[in-house]
């Protein structure tokens, strides 16, 4: 697979999690797929217009048995997104729930149109 990269600090294989995106009238909707992750092991971070999120998955070796096989395992999970600046970064809103992280980017009020005074010289 061409998405997978070993970490170099912990030796677990990086994957980009499968991601659909999707707009709406109210914002934005990215959802990844993050088998395994638990809220503890996801991390979101916001910094200026980039939104990069991680996570890891953690299977523990069964006890008395051998591995003879194994796809299923310890992951680490990432993917980063530029925003546009329709987004209102303050109300992103992020919800993970069977294994799908969903986030929601809501677009930012629109400007109210304003009329300008003119004043008498």
């Amino acid at each position: 697979m061409s998405d997978i990269r070993k970490t170099e600090e912990k030796g677990f294989p990086r994957v980009k999690p499968a991601t659909d995106i999707v707009e709406a009238e109210d914002g934005f909707y990215i959802y990844m797929d993050m088998p395994g992750v638990s809220k503890e092991a996801l991390v979101i971070d916001l910094n200026e217009d980039e939104i990069k999120v991680s996570g890891r998955s953690a299977y523990p070796a069964p006890d008395g048995e051998k591995l003879i096989h194994v796809e299923f395992g310890n992951g680490e999970y990432y993917r980063g997104f530029t925003l546009s600046h329709i987004v209102d970064k303050s109300r992103i809103r992020a919800t993970l729930k069977n294994g799908v992280l969903e986030l929601h980017l809501p677009k930012a009020e629109k400007a109210q149109p304003r009329k300008i005074d003119i004043q008498m010289g």
